[in-house]
């Protein structure tokens, strides 16, 4: 997901270097004379040297500055207004427009602070979806965030953990962009700002920040990229494959998917430079390789378990629900405004995404010109172009299996009708391609930047010009807050821990009515420490059937009691029906079951009673021990 180091010379093999070998000085270079085929693209220091140092030049040994700390402190400022509703009311507020996703992400740090606290397994639990359990290495993960956050979450609980972590995701991301840009790639602070300030503040993180931390959280991956340049340039094999293999590791723990899209990135890359600069890069194909194995080998170990739970444990699925094209682009969105960019609106992304969550494109028609009009500029280099093969497949692959006319799909194939049946890609949202996308023009920008301020003592016309084009272009899509809404409230009962009276360690708390998201939301407040049936999770079919889809088939007496609180039937039930709200009670290891205030409580209260018996009022909530019935 990044692009080949813009920063070091390339040493010949043997002998004298060739012109065939080396791209001349992006920033001396006659821009009306051909380069040399297979030319790298190599930045010399002031002087006109080659960069002498491992990652080239002076921005290599730059140490932190109070610059750094602005940049730092306007990044936090910017994910602070991105979140701010969600702050102005931690636990009474949901943030973002998938309001369910928050739930499940929270139940998820809730449950790897309990992990921690208990030493539990952290890729597989039945704390929801009880008893059957569900396979968390399916689903986000998330493990490194959820360990890291679990002191924050047992002390303030999984509102403010998760808060936190979806405002330093973008900050963080920013941060670690510039910092690899201003060090490794341009020498321009300000160039790196703009990159970074891209590839956090785009709509593509933006819209994921309505509920996918783990999208997100990309503090890796610029890391990740430079690493795997530094080994191909002329990396150490074993050290550096050992450093890029932790590093990978560490990603897995974060987010697989984003560790895919990254992997697939690298190869995009890969693939390009050998088709620009073929000479180049068959020369450093053989530590490239040598430093992957390496890094290999010591993924391999690392991650070996939960590898195997995620494709052939417990509850593993293949697949998700609908097919590809349900969570496509249209290519049209990428000279569209997402619904949470200034230039946007609440419908100005409808039909041309699958949903608000999923807007990776919405460039806007200035950055597209601003982006092809820098990738024109600069088409001699290497690195330029190689960022644009790879930034115009990713976006082409973010449509689908078939192009688009509009906001309406064809039936001629698009590029991922190829490869929509290969492994894994089968699992993959196409949208997201589109975040590959953006890290490209997020890196092409900061190059495009810093080639003109170069340039800003003999044309301050042009810098003038750059910087008018480039508000132009960025203002528009810069975001607004996202929105915010109520949280279902969690009885008393709950939040306060009058539970553990009532529910053994481990045992299961059935919530009335039986919904997915209500089990989720209390167990989430009770940090995990009870279990509950259902909640919301991807799963497969059956166990025969491996077909990923949204959660499970109720059990009979989750579906008594919601057609009761939806009015759809009495409180009248027959033998069979208590029957089997009691084989159900013990189906899911219930101690206790609990109603809080509900429109047809007494509804329900009727027909619970009918089946275990009379019930008490506890705290705010009636409850009804069904151990005789479940034990």
């Amino acid at each position: 997901m990044t692009a080949p180091d813009t920063r070091r010379t390339e040493p010949a093999a043997t002998g004298p270097a060739t012109p065939g070998d080396r791209e001349p000085d992006v920033a001396s270079a006659d821009p009306a004379r051909p380069e040399p085929a297979g030319a790298e693209l190599v930045d010399r220091p002031a002087g006109g040297h080659p960069a002498a140092t491992p990652d080239g030049g002076r921005a290599a040994n730059r140490r932190w500055s109070r610059w750094d700390a602005l940049v730092g402190a306007v990044y936090l400022l910017g994910a602070l207004v991105v979140t701010a509703r969600g702050w102005r009311d931690v636990d009474g507020r949901l943030l973002g427009s998938r309001p369910d996703d928050q739930g499940f992400n929270e139940w998820m740090l809730a449950y790897a602070a309990h992990a921690v606290r208990h030493l539990e397994n952290p890729f597989f639990t039945t704390a929801q979806n009880a008893p059957d359990g569900v396979n968390l290495m399916t689903n986000v993960g998330m493990q490194l965030p959820g360990i890291l956050l679990s002191p924050v979450t047992l002390l303030l609980g999984a509102p403010f953990a998760y808060l936190l972590l979806i405002t330093l995701n973008l900050a963080g991301t920013g941060y670690a962009w510039y910092h690899v840009l201003s060090r490794h790639v341009v020498d321009s602070r300000a160039a790196a700002f703009v990159g970074g300030l891209f590839c956090a503040f785009a709509p593509a993180l933006v819209s994921h920040s309505n509920g996918h931390p783990h999208i997100t959280a990309q503090w890796l991956v610029p890391f990740i990229g430079w690493r795997v340049l530094v080994l191909a340039r002329d990396g150490r094999v074993v050290r550096d494959g050992l450093v890029l293999g932790a590093l990978i590791a560490a990603q897995f723990f974060v987010s697989v998917e984003i560790l895919f899209l990254l992997a697939l990135g690298c190869l995009m890359v890969v693939l390009a430079h050998l088709a620009v600069a073929p000479r180049v890069a068959w020369r450093r194909a053989p530590r490239l390789v040598g430093g992957l194995a390496v890094a290999g080998a010591l993924v391999a170990v690392v991650t070996a378990y939960p590898l195997w739970m995620q494709f052939a444990g417990p509850q593993h699925r293949l697949g998700h629900p609908g097919g590809p094209d349900v969570y496509a682009l249209k290519l049209g969105s990428y000279v569209r405004y997402a619904t949470e960019s200034i230039a946007g609106s609440p419908t100005s992304a409808g039909g041309w995404g699958p949903n608000t969550t999923e807007q990776a494109s919405f460039y806007g028609w200035s950055l597209v010109v601003l982006a092809a009009a820098a990738a024109w500029w600069l088409r001699r280099s290497v690195t330029v172009r190689v960022l644009s093969l790879v930034a115009v497949l990713c976006a082409l692959l973010s449509i689908g299996t078939t192009w688009t006319w509009g906001t309406d799909r064809t039936t001629v194939p698009a590029p991922f009708a190829l490869v929509q049946h290969l492994p894994v890609f089968d699992s993959v949202v196409v949208a997201r391609f589109g975040l590959i996308t953006t890290v490209a023009v997020g890196v092409l920008l900061a190059l495009a930047g810093d080639r003109v301020l170069r340039t800003r003592a003999e044309n301050p016309v042009l810098v003038r010009l750059a910087a008018v084009a480039a508000l132009a272009a960025l203002v528009p899509i810069l975001p607004t807050p996202l929105p915010a809404q109520k949280r279902p409230p969690v009885p008393h009962f709950v939040t306060a821990g009058e539970w553990r009276g009532h529910v053994a360690p481990g045992r299961t708390l059935v919530p009335v009515p039986v919904v997915n998201m209500t089990s989720v939301y209390w167990g989430s407040a009770a940090l995990a420490e009870f279990a509950v049936p259902q909640g919301y999770f991807l799963a497969p079919v059956s166990p025969t059937d491996p077909t990923g889809r949204w959660g499970v088939e109720p059990q009979p007496t989750a579906e008594l009691l919601t057609e009761v609180a939806a009015g759809k039937r009495g409180a009248e039930v027959t033998p069979a029906e208590v029957a089997q709200a009691r084989a159900d009670a013990r189906y899911w290891r219930a101690d206790a079951v609990a109603l809080p205030k509900h429109r047809r409580q007494e509804q329900l209260r009727a027909v619970l009673d009918a089946c275990y018996g009379p019930g008490r009022q506890v705290d705010d909530v009636w409850l009804w021990d069904v151990r005789p019935f479940s034990s």
